[in-house]
């Protein structure tokens, strides 16, 4: 399938994750109104108490819901995508279908929530080395293109492999989370080029796209706030919220299908070079905890890779 075609065939989950977004901007907006109103009867700094106590309530929810539902949330759709990649195909009922294939893979939210930590954490610290990577690993097609680049062109452009390399995961049953994750984390350096090149002419139509996304809702609510009577420090972060959930639910999942589409192209017929494993470990800690993770439950399957 192309990248369109998984994308809107797959679009139940960016309903689902838009419809989580909004929930949680309506819970933002409803105390907000509470809380300033129990801030307005206080004197002085009533309001500025009430703003950082709305502020750190939100951001505590938010966190929660996050952990708790938008990572298997995410989970679901990068199962989803996956099948649809690599099979041609998706099931009636994507939805279980999506919660079985999660729930087979990662048993608990808790092993999800550490593999995607640990390869998130991977990938941004490999990323933020890319002058030590392009010294170190000289020998990887590509990466001194990356280095050529910006640093924030970088990060969006290859931002999503992280969802790449969990959806490996969902490729290889017979082997352990932690390993197909770290698999596919060597499988992303060993393809710079390719991905970077696919990524390139999206990232930048994201960078506008965001630029937008952030700035219109900020205007809006501030000129409704203020005919209201309600400081722009409200409308900033009601406007970011907004903005944060019309990207991750619209964006983010195309940016995502795009480079999943890319990835699933390479990741079959690559050849893993098993000396990256030493090297990557020496330079990331998150990727080092990953693939001891992996070994620990399967050693044999890294009986190449030199540590």
């Amino acid at each position: 399938m192309k990248t369109k075609d998984v994308y809107l065939k797959t679009m139940k989950f960016v309903w689902l994750k838009l419809a989580l977004g909004g929930a949680m901007i309506l819970f933002a907006l409803i105390t907000m109104a509470i809380f300033l109103a129990i801030g307005s009867l206080g004197k002085g700094g009533g309001v500025a108490i009430a703003f950082w106590l709305w502020l750190f309530l939100v951001c505590g929810v938010f966190v929660w819901v996050q952990r708790y539902f938008g990572y298997m949330l995410k989970a679901g759709h990068i199962a989803m995508v996956t099948t649809a990649v690599t099979t041609g195909s998706l099931p009636d009922n994507q939805l279980e279908a999506a919660k079985s294939m999660v729930k087979e893979r990662f048993a608990t939210t808790n092993v999800y929530f550490v593999v995607d930590r640990l390869v998130s954490g991977a990938v941004s610290q490999l990323q933020n080395g890319l002058q030590k990577i392009d010294n170190v690993l000289g020998g990887i097609p590509g990466v001194s293109i990356v280095v050529s680049f910006a640093k924030m062109f970088v990060q969006i452009a290859l931002g999503y492999v992280d969802e790449c390399c969990l959806g490996y995961t969902f490729l290889h049953k017979e082997q352990s989370a932690f390993k197909s994750a770290a698999d596919g984390v060597v499988i992303y350096f060993q393809n710079w080029k390719k991905l970077l090149k696919d990524a390139a002419l999206t990232a930048l139509i994201v960078m506008g796209i965001s630029l937008l996304a952030w700035l219109l809702p900020f205007i809006i609510f501030t000129a409704i706030f203020s005919a209201i009577g309600i400081s722009w420090i409200f409308a900033l972060f009601i406007g970011i919220m907004f903005a944060a959930v019309i990207r991750s639910s619209f964006v983010d999942s195309y940016m995502m299908v795009k480079m999943m589409v890319s990835y699933m192209e390479v990741a079959p017929t690559t050849q893993i070079t098993f000396d990256l494993y030493d090297k990557l470990c020496k330079l990331s800690s998150k990727f080092k905890s990953l693939f001891n993770k992996g070994q620990q439950e399967q050693p044999t399957q890294y009986n190449n890779a030199q540590m």
